[in-house]
């Protein structure tokens, strides 16, 4: 529940405390005193949009925080869900600054709106004016089903399945869809794909290819030089090996007259070694040297072929491909494969269709089961709430499976004897809104784990008798949830645990908003204000003590 709220620098308020009452807490005030202007504040706690235009000073920043008791309020899983501390108290607070950015907090972590929404949605339930249009809409009368049956985890349940299945048929028909279009391209694709594998093509063998082929084409020139270069080497009494053994004697013969003849024998010998090696390797690769003019023509073909795969599909590597090729394998199995996977995929389908139609039905019958109950408790609560001839059908239209279910609800409701029941958008008056919704409110108020109920201005368009038994019904809901209730009924205030008081303090330079709990006296006062008007008589002020006396009395 709500123990503790502060709005800072927010339209008329420039700072405002208040620390609810666990049970009835009664609100009133003249207006335009700021009574809407605190439920707007509390709409910034649930997540709503925000405007620097509602800031009391343009030069300091917004602040709405509310401090909340969750002991023996099961809600530690979505605090899990959401990578937040659990804390028994919670404070949650809302910041607006002057430059128009607003940020969130849960228990001093930032969060953003929606998670700010999920989590305070279970802490406070607000009712204004716009839920009596809400209740209008087939939605939000699902919703009353939904929660009266409690079907929390059936519907929990049917929104996995119906993904799971939209998932699968997404993917199923993408398969459809891609198997039209590659079976048009097919044929062409198993034509490139079978000239590439009968290509056999390795990767970087281009190069290789046309270096060996330049060497063929040129073996004739080369095997001559080679043969020249070995004749000039060591094929003749000339040749420069025999030259360089006759000068080697004549250094020979002279190196016992001095050292350096010595040196310049040792140099020339270390010179005709090489000169032997070099002449040896030359003969060697000149008999290797083929002339293979076949050879020369299949090489010429395998680069032609390449070449000619290279232009036709427009790549400057045979690496490029080898990767064409694989997608080609990948495009052409998909194909030969295609029977295969589409009875995979429809399988899938077909399996997700059971458990969503599965779960489907249970969710149904569990709404179904409800709606009589639903009818007989609102109608019968209407009769208490002085229509007497009030009649509210639940209609329910069963539709395709879609994201809320196979089933579309409609309240249809009557106030009059002898009128059918129609849709509410056709029928019911602003009052008869408001005794409807508290009449939803309240055979909801045990099926929902919310310990805090605001009702703004719900007594639109009743009173006497039928504000008494409104009262009742809140005093009633206020023994197992904190209700906060704005009112202009006496009849209804004085059933409150505590009443405060909003008034326009006009003391300084600019009116500002304040509220303040009364007394006892003072309820009186007020109280007896709201029966007669600003200044009451005696017996009025006597007939407002007994009142809130009865009241005080019974709690």
């Amino acid at each position: 529940m709500l123990t503790h709220l502060k709005i800072k620098n927010y339209a008329l308020i420039e700072r405002l405390e208040l620390t609810p009452n666990p049970a009835l807490n009664i609100i009133t005030g003249e207006t335009g005193a700021g009574k809407s202007i605190m439920l707007g504040a509390i709409g910034l706690l649930l997540g709503n949009r925000a405007d620097t235009k509602t800031l009391y000073n343009p030069e300091d920043k917004c602040v709405i925080e509310g401090e909340f008791n969750l002991s023996g309020f099961i809600i530690k899983s979505l605090f899990e869900e959401e990578e937040l501390d659990y804390e028994d108290h919670c404070i949650i607070r809302r910041e607006i600054s002057p430059q128009g950015k607003t940020r969130a907090f849960i228990n001093d972590t930032p969060v953003n709106l929606e998670t700010l929404r999920r989590i305070a949605s279970q802490l406070m339930d607000v009712h204004s004016q716009h839920d009596n249009l809400l209740l209008g809409a087939t939605e939000y009368q699902l919703q009353i089903v939904d929660t009266f049956a409690q079907n929390d985890t059936l519907l929990e349940k049917y929104k996995l399945d119906f993904s799971n299945y939209q998932k699968a048929y997404k993917a199923y028909d993408e398969l459809v869809n891609d198997a039209k279009n590659s079976k048009k391209e097919f044929d062409y694709n198993s034509f490139l794909l079978d000239e590439l594998q009968k290509a056999k093509l390795k990767g970087n063998e281009l190069e290789g290819l046309e270096a060996e082929l330049n060497k063929l084409e040129n073996a004739e020139d080369v095997k001559s030089k080679l043969q020249q270069s070995a004749e000039i080497l060591s094929g003749s009494e000339q040749s420069i090996i025999s030259l360089f053994g006759t000068t080697l004697a004549n250094l020979n013969a002279i190196s016992q007259y001095g050292e350096h003849f010595k040196q310049l024998r040792e140099r020339l010998n270390s010179c005709l070694i090489e000169i032997k090696d070099i002449s040896n390797e030359i003969e060697g690769e000149s008999e290797q040297v083929e002339i293979d003019n076949e050879k020369i023509a299949a090489l010429q073909v395998r680069v032609d072929t390449i070449y000619h795969l290279l232009q036709k599909h427009q790549v400057k590597k045979d690496t490029d491909l080898l990767k064409i090729q694989a997608d080609l394998e990948v495009k052409v199995g998909k194909v030969l494969n295609l029977d295969e996977n589409l009875a995979e995929a429809k399988a899938k389908v077909e399996k997700a269709e059971k458990a969503l139609q599965k779960s489907a039905e249970a969710l149904s019958k569990s709404r179904l089961n409800v709606l009589s109950t639903i009818e007989a408790q609102i109608t019968s609560l209407l009769i208490d709430l002085g229509m007497p001839n009030a009649a509210l059908k639940v209609e329910n239209e069963f539709i395709k499976p879609s994201p809320t279910g196979i089933n579309v609800v409609n309240l249809l409701f009557s106030a009059n004897k002898g009128i059918k029941p129609q849709p509410l958008k056709n029928v019911a008056s602003g009052g008869e809104f408001s005794r409807l919704m508290l009449a939803i409110k309240y055979i909801l108020a045990n099926k929902r784990a919310l310990p805090t109920i605001v009702f703004d201005e719900i007594d639109t368009g009743i009173s006497g008798e039928v504000s008494i038994k409104v009262g009742n019904m809140m005093r009633e809901m206020s023994k197992s949830h904190q209700i906060i209730a704005i009112t202009h009924l006496h009849q209804i205030a004085a059933q409150g645990s505590v009443h405060y008081f909003v008034y326009k303090d006009h003391s300084s330079e600019r009116t500002v908003s304040r509220i303040k709990e009364l007394s006892k006296d003072e309820r009186i006062m007020e109280i007896a204000q709201m029966i007669g008007g600003q200044n009451p008589s005696a017996a009025i002020l006597d007939n407002a003590r007994e009142i809130l006396e009865k009241h005080l009395q019974e709690q």
